[in-house]
């Protein structure tokens, strides 16, 4: 986490970054990107779990279910933008916990599927991957920009970093199947991703409560001062 995430949402010595980061939020173009992003994830979220579902590949359930948190995610965003730090780092604290969750189910999902010598079919998870892969890369383009903001915008700019970076591991979980003819490229590239998961978990849940922590003090403050 850079120096620039932490600063925001100090009191007021430190009130331009936290305005910053407030003004930029609530930019009528933050708005619209996240609408796409919401849109696109959806999308890739029905696409996604049939290919998953089709082809057995764990991996391809597992962004399937990434694709769906993060339209979530997207959705949560764009409900507090505008509002207080303190409800925005809250916002953060549920966005959080269901990337720590789905983290957890794909481990779980992982091992029965390695128990069970799980083969998936490699031309499928390739084409659906590479799909993904353009749906989430263009999403990463559009949020670059905002990606240094509040705990609200960095979770959502770790999740579709996180997505971009999952769907090349798919790719390669399907060239590893394909080349292998066993399922332990897949079983690997689903627990890859599920530890992007619960690191992104701990890095949005750091930053959120800092946030409050720093909401609180700065309500302290005001009170003392009156």
């Amino acid at each position: 986490m850079s120096a620039g995430c932490n600063s925001h949402g100090h009191d007021q010595g430190h009130g331009h970054s936290h305005d910053h980061s407030s003004a930029a939020a609530a930019s009528p173009a933050y708005r619209r990107i996240l609408w796409v992003a919401l849109a696109v994830n959806l999308a890739m979220f029905v696409i996604e779990i049939g290919a998953g579902f089709a082809a057995q590949s764990v991996s391809l359930l597992a962004d399937s279910l990434d694709f769906l948190g993060d339209a979530g995610n997207y959705g949560i965003s764009l409900f507090v933008l505008g509002m207080a730090i303190r409800w925005r780092a809250r916002a953060s604290l549920v966005k959080a916990a269901s990337m720590g969750v789905f983290g957890l189910w794909v481990a779980i999902t992982t091992v029965n599927h390695a128990l069970a010598g799980t083969v998936p079919a490699a031309p499928v998870m390739g084409l659906v991957g590479a799909l993904a892969l353009t749906a989430n890369f263009g999403v990463a383009l559009l949020l670059y920009r905002w990606r240094e903001g509040d705990s609200n915008m960095r979770s959502v700019w770790i999740c579709t970093r996180n997505d971009a970076i999952g769907n090349v591991a798919v790719l390669v979980a399907a060239a590893g199947v394909f080349g292998s003819g066993t399922g332990w490229p897949d079983y690997v590239v689903a627990a890859i991703m599920s530890g992007l998961a619960l690191i992104g978990a701990f890095q949005v849940t750091r930053h959120a409560v800092a946030e409050l922590r720093q909401s609180r003090e700065s309500a302290a403050q005001a009170v003392g001062s009156l």
